[in-house]
């Protein structure tokens, strides 16, 4: 596969997997939406490590990282899944494009490998501007319950970004592949524990459009994009890979206007504009770095 063709499913697969989500747990309920999909991103990735005979270590240091990609993986989507019901699909995108600069605030805080220059800094303090006038405006978004949904994914964010540091210091050099199918091993039981508690049900009514999602999540959002984010990785740096968390959001707030009658109102695109430019000010030097590298290659 072509670099290009696997930048463009990153970009597809990250706009469209907030909608997704939504419509996954529509009829199915969020528990057993999400229970689902990882299920069924466990069976297809471990079969296509049995297939093309992937290692699968079990060493110290892959253990500890499939225990806390594991952990960090279920909080993060049990309390995404639960939050997305109370707000934008779109939204949910741009929170997560704070992924970025929540990670280098947890690596200052507890690597200290770099110090932030200002720009950083100022980008930082932008994209949390952005996020307070999205949670002003929060209360008039959906419901009632849409300040407890912001504060969930915000939370989910916040989780992730913690397990990227966590796996950063651990540094296990296992196949990314075998780093899905371990921390999907360690997070599925507690998915199942999660569903029976909420819900334990099986869905009375299960629609075309949600299990489609739920399938789409489970082989695309869970086992092929992860496979299509490494591959891109060992081929294109940081920089240019950085340009992904400042066009997915775009994207994912457009398909939820145009596909899911989502109204972008003027605070709303206030907040989450002044979030992509925090983004784009925090990424500077590495943006113009891409730019130079593009301009070079023409």
């Amino acid at each position: 596969m072509s670099v290009p063709a696997a930048y463009l499913g990153i970009v597809l697969i990250w706009s469209t997997t907030p909608l997704a989500i939504q419509w996954s747990a529509q009829e199915a309920g969020f528990s057993f939406a999400v229970f689902a999909r990882m299920l069924i991103g466990f069976v297809v990735a471990g079969l296509i490590v049995c297939i093309w005979r992937i290692g699968f270590p079990l060493h110290a240091r892959a253990r500890r990282a499939y225990l806390l990609g594991g952990i960090s993986l279920f909080f993060a989507m049990a309390l995404t899944y639960w939050g997305a019901r109370f707000i934008h699909s779109g939204l949910v995108s741009v929170l997560f494009g704070l992924s970025p600069l929540i990670t280098s605030l947890l690596a200052q805080a507890l690597q200290r490998e770099h110090q932030l220059h200002r720009g950083q800094w100022l980008g930082i303090l932008l994209g949390m501007t952005g996020l307070a006038v999205i949670f002003i405006h929060g209360q008039h978004l959906e419901g009632p319950h849409t300040l407890l949904g912001l504060g969930a994914v915000l939370s989910a964010v916040t989780l992730y970004s913690a397990g990227l540091v966590g796996l950063k210091r651990i540094a296990d050099d296992s196949p990314p592949l075998a780093t899905t199918v371990g921390s999907l091993g360690v997070a599925l039981p507690l998915f199942g524990i999660l569903w029976w508690l909420t819900d334990g049900q099986w869905p009375s009514t299960l629609g075309a459009r949600s299990v489609s999602a739920i399938l789409y999540l489970g082989v695309f959002g869970s086992v092929i994009g992860f496979a299509l984010y490494y591959y891109v990785i060992m081929h294109l740096d940081a920089s240019r890979i950085a340009l992904i968390t400042l066009i997915t959001p775009v994207i994912a707030l457009w398909l939820g206007h145009a596909l899911n009658g989502e109204a972008v109102g003027i605070r709303l695109a206030a907040g989450s504009g002044c979030i992509l430019a925090g983004l784009l000010l925090h990424q500077g030097p590495q943006l113009l770095k891409s730019l130079r590298l593009i301009a070079a290659t023409r």
